[in-house]
């Protein structure tokens, strides 16, 4: 499972698009208890359940990570917790997954310059108080002394978002075939010494 962590306007979610749309990625769809805004698709946006549900799921620890928001629950399931799957969260969430030790999981960190966040939010129509805001807030909260683990860190301030995509898709890649090729040698190894405990 390839985890974004970024702040606003980083790029984390057009890239993710892009995973999705050209490259066979999945979103990881999460699960709130909150009310389905007007514009959004249950089971496409999120996966919509009751409060209850939810805290019950918790202590069925049905999730990789969840967090609890304006009085609403949102969070991960453990369920389709796959490699072709995209997943953007904070570091809080990207930590509790971490500490699940979930196979095939690459964290990367999209870094960007304020400056270049600013001029993208203020583009999509961001209000400047609330920017100048965010873009405040953000620095402590999006710091990556914040994140227990970090595989890869891209900065995003240049370079267009295909680019920048494929420059991700290479890392993850990467990183799950060295994974998967540790995971052989381990077998091979534990081979090896049930074979030499046999022989001795």
């Amino acid at each position: 499972m390839l985890i974004l962590v970024g702040a606003s306007a980083s790029g984390k979610t057009d890239i993710a698009k892009i995973l999705i749309k050209n490259f066979g990625f999945k979103k990881m769809i999460t699960t709130t208890s909150r009310k389905p805004r007007s514009n959004e698709v249950k089971g496409s946006d999120y996966n919509f359940i009751s409060k209850k549900v939810f805290e019950n799921r918790i202590k069925k620890d049905k999730f990789l990570e969840h967090v609890c928001y304006n009085n609403n629950y949102y969070g991960t399931p453990k369920k389709g917790a796959t490699k072709d799957k995209v997943l953007i969260v904070e570091p809080v969430g990207a930590n509790s997954i971490y500490d699940k030790e979930i196979d095939d999981t690459v964290i990367i960190l999209l870094e960007t310059n304020e400056e270049t966040r600013k001029e993208r939010m203020l583009e999509r129509g961001d209000n400047l108080i609330e920017t100048i805001d965010r873009l405040e807030k953000d620095k402590e909260h999006f710091d990556k002394k914040n994140l227990k683990h970090i595989d890869f860190i891209v900065n995003t301030t240049e370079g267009t978002q295909e680019e920048l995509t494929m420059k991700i898709l290479e890392l993850y890649m990467h990183q799950i075939n060295q994974e998967n090729q540790m995971s052989i040698f381990d077998v091979f190894r534990n081979d090896e010494k049930e074979k030499n405990g046999n022989d001795s």
